[in-house]
């Protein structure tokens, strides 16, 4: 059970298929969750990525004809999450550290290639099944990166706060796709040291902490903060830049290298998801062939995020129109809204494997 509601595990009875059921409870009691979750539902509708969470199905149940208040999602079932799996004891070797990384890389140059931010890139947004696959889920904070639309200005309050990026902690309106990649580092480094490496306590805590591994920044790194932030930075304790390799010493130098290439404090330094896919440290796995990126039109994407202050009756016709639109969907006995074909039972959930299988792709590159 999460914040948004329940799922469950399901088997669809006419595929034979094992997968998910989100239950989104009460979607329109608060304006602001349902937007986040119409946002969501909406992107997901356009990305086709085997790294990308996606929804095979949508179903809703109307209190009468006229008003629903529950939504459900049919997803492809994962085993688990990659923060259960980093606080376990299953033994992660560094061939799974590279694995995973990889496929979160691939994921963001798909992602970023349509020209939008996930924001908020963290463990537990993190699907993985017992062979190693990964997908990257929970859309809701996403956005379009219109640079050439100011109207639209991103908030600064995005991504869990152990991994966000300090430009966003400063004040950074008009961030880019890097903020992903300062997360994906900071995924990165918990991978190797099974802890979070920023786990600040609020976020002036965080932004000293980040200080203390990276040491003070140029001022040219903060010139957008506002002169408090701006004051706070330059009084900071003189700090130098800990080495990765006293801080990991287990590590592999060469995942370190890219480490350090993703959390550079300036984010106009930091390296992209397609320059580090093209990292030595990926080298094994990286397949310029295998690593698409999105195709479809960058126009469309920023007509989905396009939100006016809606009411939530608005919010509510919207999403019945997202649903018709995604094809197939009808009334049915009970009130139940889903596509004529589907049909599920519940199953049991299974647990995640102690002793990952690796998907015969990655064993023909390793």
């Amino acid at each position: 059970e999460g914040s948004y509601g329940v799922v469950c595990a399901v088997k669809n009875s006419k595929t034979g298929e094992k997968q998910a059921i989100k239950k989104i409870k009460k979607v329109f009691q608060d304006v602001t969750d349902a937007k986040r979750i119409l946002r969501e539902i909406k992107l997901l509708r356009h990305l086709d990525h085997e790294n990308v969470i996606g929804i095979r199905d949508m179903m809703a149940y109307p209190q009468d004809a006229k008003k629903f208040e529950d939504v459900y999602l049919v997803n492809d079932l994962m085993d688990t999450d990659l923060l259960q799996i980093i606080r376990s004891s299953q033994p992660l070797s560094d061939d799974h550290v590279r694995y995973f990384v990889y496929q979160m890389l691939r994921a963001l140059k798909y992602v970023h290639s349509a020209n939008v931010l996930h924001r908020d890139m963290k463990p537990n947004n993190l699907l993985v099944n017992a062979n190693c696959d990964l997908k990257v889920c929970d859309f809701g904070l996403a956005r379009v990166a219109d640079t050439n639309d100011a109207a639209h200005a991103m908030t600064s309050y995005v991504v869990t706060r152990w991994y966000r990026p300090p430009e966003v902690l400063l004040g950074l309106k008009d961030y880019d796709a890097s903020v992903d990649i300062w997360s994906t580092g900071c995924i990165l480094a918990e991978l190797i040291g099974r802890k979070p490496l920023f786990p600040g306590k609020d976020y002036i805590d965080q932004v000293k902490i980040i200080v203390d591994v990276l040491g003070n920044p140029d001022e040219s790194a903060y010139s957008f903060a506002r002169d408090s932030a701006r004051r706070f930075m330059k009084n900071l304790p003189k700090r130098e830049k800990k080495e990765w390799s006293k801080m990991y010493p287990k590590g592999n130098p060469l995942a370190l290298d890219l480490l350090d290439k993703m959390l550079q404090f300036d984010p106009k330094k930091r390296i992209t998801a397609v320059e580090a896919l093209e990292h030595p440290y990926l080298k094994e796995l990286h397949d310029p062939q295998d690593e698409v990126r999105n195709g479809g039109r960058h126009d469309l994407f920023r007509d989905l995020f396009c939100f006016l202050p809606f009411s939530p009756s608005l919010l509510l016709r919207t999403l019945m129109r997202c649903m018709y639109e995604n094809g197939g969907m009808m009334m049915c006995r009970g009130g139940m809204m889903m596509h004529a074909s589907t049909s599920f039972r519940i199953c049991t959930r299974t647990t995640v494997a102690h002793c990952f299988v690796w998907p015969a792709r990655c064993r023909s590159r390793l």
